[in-house]
């Protein structure tokens, strides 16, 4: 007897199951129902489409209801809603543009309904300037929209996956773009130690990048419609794309007796079987089990949902067929860089409480003396045991084989030992001897076998400054065009001939500019009695990590070229505009693709030696640090930087020796601009508190670095306003008692009249529209301003680092003083 099985939805889990159930079983007969007219379409192709690049609309369509039913003997039915689901009496109504409402039997029941925009109840957004994007007439409607004459500017709310394809493909039709995100970060799937490299990327491309902002309201004023966000900033545009995220489709399923899990996703089991017999559930409307966390989760992707599909048609037809679970592999193209993963992020494993280890290389795509080798970076995520837990990628080239390999071994739960075994493909122009996966594994089996002491940037934050040696063992080349304040400079190369010079009682912290140096370092080092720690992934990682978007986007606002962010004017590093510079004269060229720092730099110094003053040197190099290096290089050795320009991952920059450039190179070692600004806070009056973050604020907005050293009564300031549960001594406790706790306790130092004058400064300051003192507080900590608390003064009070605001560092007399000695002001107050 022939079964009789109804597929509601189609796209990528309907439509596989049901092609799959038909190759197992000719006899049984099976009806695809599809709420709209395309039952399988390319969804991941729709911004490609918008943008452009996929010209031929028909390219989308994957399947029609004629080709299924001529190859497959399916009975097709589009245009036709499931409304409800008689699991009873095994029947579906059925709502049909063309038959009007019917019932229909099955024996088997295979629901795919996918999932839907979210759209929120946010005042406005019922505009027709509003749109979503899920599937074919949203691309139509989008489409049409954009193409119309007028429309020049965007905004994409939400920076997801969906959100950020769609921001680069209208950047590419012309539009001027602003991108949106509540979250402290895009891309949410990567950590933010990798993403910025991302958010770098849309801001150098004219996307103007919004974080930490969501949205208010909408409203329409007269042909636009302006978007007013959190922070009541206001943003005026043509066009809204709403990509803030998706829902299961499942509000039609809700008295059938189907489990549901948290959000709403049908439960299903590793079959794909509901809780109820004979129905199944597959695609973005299923909760699924987290392969690395075995914890239950909901991740909407194409492939898991195809393969979904294809299981439950296997079970249907007999075969015991099994999903074991969605590990999340995901790849992105931004313009021109391409950002993939596999597997658990941190904040994965963070929140399920899984222990972890991170390495980070940054490798070259292939053999770096063939053409066009690009450079990545690759983080590895991994346990005690060397099981792989996670790996991202970003680059220009190679990204997604590598990020393919890794979730190849997670599959298959393999081990870094696996990943430094593997015998992978090369060739110059495709890899390299070793490959990027084995160099991310022998850096990892480095780390579990104890002959490299790793730790990443923020671990160094839970250091006492008073208890290590921060030491740079790069060039001092390299060293003098940007280093980590407090660092000194021994290159590896004199390491050993100046081991006198550090301390064996201090830890010592060293870096390089990528890893491997500090590898070598952390050798040597540690077999003459040192204890060191070496920072993975180097200075690269933490000049990555140190990019703030809000700084350049202010740049991009408003334009409307596509190609514009090549070349943009930045007087403090001596940049052009390309058209002062058009006929592209040179007096010699120096290819320096495929070195990693400080390689271009030290070709640039040994080429620019050999030039005469007034000559130009042409020097194409594909490490993405170059851009802002040789910035930073020409400005420090006062040669000029006639042009610089970005195509991809490849840059290239015009430089004209200069004739004082001599003298400025011979004492390049010796190179220091004390600018700083440092600050000690003694007091804790209100009225002193203010001033102090007025100068702070102030010196920081003119691109000063300021750290700000509180002490003694000063400290009152930074203490959190609730109270914190924390084990004193009862000395220490009648101190926290006897002085206010926080900013907003303070008194003033004249006039304070029992609480009422600081009350009457606060009104005057907000009726001034003038910062408080807290909002000043805050602006100092989004700044970068350095707040350091005194550790011998917080001893002497009884105060413990939990009773301080987020954001404090903790440190001596000692920082305080290193602190001073590179500053020009030192303020007391």
């Amino acid at each position: 007897m022939s079964k009789k099985v109804l597929i509601v939805g189609g796209v990528a889990g309907g439509a596989s199951a049901a092609a799959r159930l038909r190759r197992l079983d000719e006899n049984a007969e099976i009806i695809m129902f599809e709420r709209d007219e395309y039952i399988s379409f390319a969804n991941c192709g729709l911004p490609y489409y918008i943008g452009e690049t996929i010209k031929d609309r028909t390219k989308l369509l994957v399947q029609t209801p004629e080709a299924m039913k001529a190859r497959f003997n399916i009975d097709v039915r589009n245009n036709s809603e499931v409304t409800n689901i008689d699991t009873i009496n095994k029947k579906v109504t059925v709502k049909s543009k063309t038959k009007g409402a019917y019932e229909e039997s099955y024996d088997y029941l295979i629901l795919s309904p996918g999932a839907k925009a979210l759209r929120p109840n946010i005042p406005g957004i019922n505009s027709d300037k509003i749109f979503t994007l899920r599937n074919i007439p949203d691309t139509d409607a989008i489409k049409g929209y954009v193409d119309k004459k007028g429309i020049d500017s965007a905004v994409v709310i939400g920076g997801g996956y969906v959100g950020v394809e769609m921001a680069e493909n209208l950047r590419e039709r012309g539009l001027s773009v602003t991108l949106v995100e509540a979250a402290p970060h895009v891309l949410a799937p990567f950590d933010s130690d990798m993403v910025v490299m991302a958010e770098k990327e849309l801001v150098e491309n004219g996307v103007n990048l919004i974080l930490n902002d969501g949205v208010k309201a909408f409203n329409e004023i007269n042909n636009q419609i302006e978007v007013t966000l959190n922070s009541d900033t206001k943003l005026n545009a043509d066009i809204i794309i709403l990509a803030i995220g998706v829902a299961p489709d499942t509000s039609f399923l809700k008295d059938s007796g189907l489990d549901f899990g948290p959000r709403g996703h049908i439960v299903v089991n590793e079959k794909m079987e509901t809780n109820i017999d004979g129905i199944y559930a597959v695609g973005d409307a299923v909760e699924v089990i987290d392969f690395v966390t075995k914890q239950k989760t909901a991740i909407p992707l194409a492939g898991p949902a195809n393969k979904q599909g294809r299981i439950a048609a296997d079970n249907v037809a007999g075969l015991n067929s099994t999903y074991k679970g969605t590990q999340g592999t995901s790849v992105i193209k931004i313009f021109g860089l391409t950002a993939a993963g596999t597997g658990a992020n941190e904040r994965t494993l963070q929140r399920s409480n899984i222990p972890y280890k991170v390495i980070y290389v940054h490798p070259v795509s292939h053999a770096s003396y063939y053409p066009g080798a690009m450079p990545m970076s690759l983080k590895l995520i991994f346990n005690e045991e060397g099981k792989i837990l996670g790996a991202q990628a970003i680059g220009y080239d190679g990204v997604d084989k590598r990020i393919d390999v890794i979730a190849t071994v997670i599959r298959l739960n393999g081990t870094v030992d696996d990943l430094t075994e593997l015998e992978l493909s090369y060739a110059p122009p495709f890899s390299s001897a070793k490959d990027p996966v084995n160099m991310a594994g022998f850096v990892a089996q480095n780390v579990l076998a104890g002959r490299t002491h790793v730790l990443t940037w923020k671990d160094i934050e839970e250091y006492s400054s008073e208890d290590y040696i921060l030491v740079d063992v790069r060039t001092g080349e390299e060293f003098n065009n940007g280093h980590i304040e407090g660092a000194i400079n021994i290159p590896v190369d004199d390491l050993r001939e100046r081991l006198g010079e550090l301390d064996k009682n201090k830890t010592i912290v060293e870096y390089c500019q990528v890893g491997l140096r500090g590898y070598i370092a952390d050798r040597i080092l540690s077999q003459h009695g040192f204890k060191v720690l070496n920072v993975t992934g180097g200075y690269k990682t933490t000049s990555t990590l140190n990019y703030n978007p809000a700084k350049i986007s202010s740049k991009n606002i408003n334009k409307s070229t596509s190609n514009y962010a090549a070349f943009t004017i930045d007087p403090d590093t001596q940049a052009v505009k390309k058209d002062k510079f058009s006929n592209g004269e040179y007096d010699k060229e120096l290819d320096a693709c495929g070195l990693c720092c400080p390689g271009p730099l030290m070709q640039v110094k040994a080429s620019m030696d050999d030039l005469k003053d007034d000559q130009i040197l042409k020097v194409c190099a594909s490490d993405p640090g170059f851009y802002e290096d040789i910035k930073a290089w020409c400005k420090r050795t006062n040669n000029e930087l006639v042009d610089i320009s970005k195509n991809g991952g490849n840059i290239t920059a015009f430089i004209k020796k200069n004739t004082s450039s001599e003298a400025v190179n011979k004492n390049m070692s010796a190179f220091s601009a004390k600018d700083n600004k440092t600050m000690v806070v003694f007091s804790g009056d209100l009225d002193k508190a203010i001033a102090s973050f007025i100068i702070a604020n102030g010196a920081a907005s003119m691109g000063k670095k300021v750290t700000m050293f509180f002490t003694f009564w000063g400290l009152n300031i930074l203490r959190k306003h609730e109270k914190i549960s924390v084990q004193k001594g009862l000395m220490d406790k009648m101190f926290g008692m006897m002085m206010p706790r926080g900013s907003k306790r303070l008194k003033l130092s004249n006039m304070n009249m029992m609480g009422m004058g600081g009350k009457m400064i606060r009104k005057v300051m907000k009726d001034k529209n003038i910062s408080s003192l807290e909002d000043l507080i805050q602006s100092a900590i989004d700044s970068g301003i350095e707040i350091v608390a005194c550790q011998m003064s917080m001893d002497v009070m009884g105060l413990k680092k939990e009773e301080l605001i987020d954001g404090v560092k903790i440190g001596g007399v000692g920082y305080y003083l290193g602190e001073a000695e590179d500053s020009n002001v030192n303020l007391f107050i």
